[in-house]
């Protein structure tokens, strides 16, 4: 009797709260994730980073070897200063000095990586004029493309999800989720394959040094914001038509990153997801509900009233005017 009590009592307890143990076990899976990410990012990259180490210490002793009039000092002291103008974009070697990194279309790739928070990070300003004015230009910008983005997404899921979900289902009588689902895994093929695919193929081309892997990667990282920066378009020796290819670069992330938000808001919008999102957030409680609704009740009844108050008043004002007689006058024509 004690244990079935018990555990009715822990059955109450955790469905009173389930909304927090769900948000529990969501924090812990995402901290797992995290180690687990981390756990195979440092057993993949660190015996390559290990190898790399062990080149460059046999390459700079053997220059040091070739090269005794120079010490070890000058040459750390020359390595480091290469390193903070590389870091700023700026290489020494003869075959990038043709690559200007702040002309029209450079700047223009480097403000849509910005104000889409991608951020490479290959070039960086080097005043202090213009680490301010990126400050600036961020705080403002960042907002404004916020709701740019958020206004063409809305508009364009209307035609790209709802109006076609809702034909399928008014017209062939299919079941609004099934329709849903299925619809959603063909916009995002349709996305994956005009994005990702199709992208990474004409990079390949377009860029000497990339395989199909590097290009994937490439789009992957742009469109998805991440702009780790180790891969770079258009900053190539000699590069070919080179405005405009990051004239049309800069319209490709704009447009990329368009779709995934379509491809994302139209996956929130089934209604499987919805559910499970649901696990997770708080649950209002009756009282706040029963305010919320009596404020809007109240709030409707008040617009109906001064709605009716000044149809009224309109009323008044188009009748014909009447002279009103008194009471007294009344009385007098009665009494004769």
């Amino acid at each position: 009797m004690l244990q079935s009590l018990a555990g009715s009592s822990c059955v109450r307890l955790v469905e009173q709260h389930r909304s927090a143990w769900c948000f529990a076990l969501l924090v812990l899976g995402y901290l797992l994730y995290l180690v687990f990410g981390a756990v195979v990012f440092s057993s993949v990259e660190l015996p390559y980073e290990d190898l790399l180490r062990q080149e460059l210490g046999k390459l700079k002793q053997r220059f040091l070897e070739e090269h005794a009039c120079l010490s070890e000092q000058q040459l750390e002291q020359f390595l480091l200063r290469v390193l903070e103008a590389s870091n700023y974009g700026v290489s020494v070697l003869s075959n990038a000095s043709g690559n200007w990194n702040w002309d029209f279309t450079s700047s223009l790739f480097f403000a849509s990586t910005v104000l889409s928070t991608t951020g490479y990070g290959h070039t960086v300003p080097l005043s202090d004029g213009g680490k301010a004015f990126c400050i600036i230009y961020s705080v403002i910008g960042i907002p404004f493309t916020l709701l740019f983005l958020t206004a063409v997404v809305q508009r364009i899921i209307v035609y790209v999800t709802r109006r076609p979900v809702l034909y399928f289902h008014i017209r062939w009588g299919f079941s609004k989720q099934i329709v849903a689902i299925i619809h959603a895994i063909v916009l995002g093929f349709i996305t994956v394959s005009c994005f990702f695919l199709i992208p990474a193929a004409m990079f390949s081309v377009l860029e000497d040094d990339w395989n199909f892997l590097e290009s994937f990667y490439f789009c992957f990282i742009s469109l998805s914001t991440i702009g780790l920066g180790d891969y770079v378009p258009g900053e190539g020796y000699n590069q070919k038509f080179r405005e405009l290819y990051k004239i049309g670069i800069t319209c490709y992330l704009l447009l990329g990153l368009i779709a995934m938000l379509v491809v994302l808001e139209t996956f929130c919008e089934l209604h499987e997801l919805k559910k499970f999102r649901k696990l997770f957030y708080v649950k209002k409680d009756k009282e706040e509900d029963q305010v919320n609704i009596m404020e809007h009740d109240q709030l409707s009844f008040s617009s109906i009233s001064d709605q009716a108050a000044s149809m009224k008043d309109d009323q008044k004002a188009n009748e014909p005017f009447v002279t009103s007689q008194s009471p007294t006058s009344n009385d007098s024509s009665l009494n004769n």
